[in-house]
């Protein structure tokens, strides 16, 4: 069933991607990053079999969020989607904070087990948000960086979108999946398990780059409903302020 949930877990993060930006429009990215970056850092501490392979069950919801700067990036340019990396990052900060705030906390007696379970799994969240903390800036400024200097040299073409998502994409997801599992798994996993977690986590995130393409596409065409207000508001206002001129 894992091969089943993967392929739902890839269509429902980057479609409620696109959903969001739709609805919200870039503030609805920028939920999403928040989102993507706290959820798949938790998922993290859980490595499933998919496909003959192991691999963290955070990696799709990661992946994700390279979608949401690279539409920010085609479509607002470089600074808003700075901007998406970066709150990405103080979400991680504030919940880090919570949760540990939250173990330090005596619980009733009858609820100590599910306190165990929850130091056992919020216990490792100091190693993991400052592992994914690093590989999330350099990651996904890199993906930014490299973004706007594909686009540099391309131009500004539909049919060039793809190499701009794809070739920044993949390049930054290298970078990040390095950064992460020296940091977060040296010392934890035997090395065998690391490197084969490592090219197994950047297989699929690679290929959620290429399958997250055909929604980079459709967020291009995407016209957010407070955009269309937006400009509903000022037409209207135009027609007031001709009116009254005549």
């Amino acid at each position: 069933m894992n091969e089943l949930f993967f392929v739902l877990n890839v269509v429902i993060s980057l479609g409620g991607a696109v959903a969001l930006y739709k609805i919200f429009g870039k503030n609805g990215l920028f939920v999403y990053s928040v989102f993507g970056t706290i959820i798949s850092s938790v998922a993290t501490c859980k490595v499933v079999p998919l496909f003959g392979s192991a691999i963290t069950a955070g990696t799709v919801f990661y992946a994700s969020t390279f979608l949401v700067t690279d539409i920010l990036s085609e479509k607002y340019g470089k600074k808003e989607a700075e901007k998406a990396v970066w709150y990405g990052i103080a979400g991680m900060i504030f919940w880090v904070i919570g949760t540990q705030m939250m173990l330090l906390f005596s619980p009733v007696s009858r609820t100590e087990g599910v306190d165990e379970h929850m130091k056992a799994l919020f216990g490792m969240v100091p190693r993991i948000f400052s592992s994914s903390m690093v590989a999330n800036v350099c990651s996904q400024s890199f993906d930014v960086f490299m973004y706007h200097f594909i686009w540099g040299k391309t131009g500004n073409s539909k049919r060039m979108l793809w190499l701009r998502n794809n070739g920044s994409t993949m390049l930054s997801q290298a970078i990040d999946t390095t950064i992460f599992s020296a940091l977060a798994f040296v010392g934890v996993l035997p090395i065998d398990l690391i490197l084969s977690i490592s090219i197994s986590n950047y297989l699929f995130k690679a290929l959620v780059a290429f399958l997250d393409t055909p929604f980079m596409y459709l967020a291009r065409k995407v016209v957010p409903l407070n955009e269309k207000r937006s400009m509903g508001e000022t037409k209207s206002s135009t027609e007031q302020l001709e009116v009254a001129c005549a």
